[in-house]
């Protein structure tokens, strides 16, 4: 029977309390409630967020604000469409601002909130991981490193108030509370 298949796209799907199922891009989105699973706190991360484009407009504001054709320049290969569309995502997820510099025609001057500069850490991981794994070595792309001496920083989990360092291999040592 037809109404037995279910094609995804996409298994990455996230709960919302405004709708049903949402997933990172809306074309992917499936209603199938065999399908369901809890929010995760990477599920509401990506809700925000997105996708590629969106995380890669925000780290091109992470310098400071910029008018939409500065944005279209910074993120190579971004349609106008795509571009505009997200910009509305972002602003809407409370990431982004829109600043008019110009009423007629109306022009906006984008710039991050401070949850939107609040990714930058989670940028820099992402944008040192992927160096490390040899993606971006096109474009120049290496693994941070300390000033200092010139060894690649790691990242790691730590508690402020033991000094305590936890790491990946021990998931007990991790509780949401």
């Amino acid at each position: 029977m037809l109404t037995d298949l279910l094609l995804a796209m996409c298994n990455l799907l996230v709960k919302s309390p405004t709708c049903n199922w949402l997933a990172y891009h809306d074309a992917m989105a499936t209603t199938d409630p065999n399908h369901a699973s809890a929010v995760t706190a990477l599920g509401a991360a990506l809700d925000r967020v997105g996708d590629r484009w969106s995380l890669q407009l925000v780290e091109a504001l992470l310098a400071g604000p910029l008018r939409y054709g500065e944005l279209a320049a910074a993120v190579a290969g971004i349609a106008p469409n795509i571009l505009a569309d997200r910009l509305r995502r972002l602003e809407r997820a409370g990431l982004l601002t829109g600043t008019p510099y110009s009423q007629r025609p109306l022009r906006l001057a984008y710039a991050l909130t401070s949850d939107g500069r609040e990714l930058a850490g989670a940028l820099r991981l992402l944008a040192d991981w992927g160096a490390r794994q040899g993606g971006g070595r096109e474009s120049g792309g290496d693994p941070l490193r300390h000033a200092t001496c010139g060894t690649p920083l790691e990242a790691r989990w730590h508690c402020p108030t033991c000094g305590g360092v936890v790491d990946d291999a021990e998931p007990e040592g991790l509780t949401r509370l």
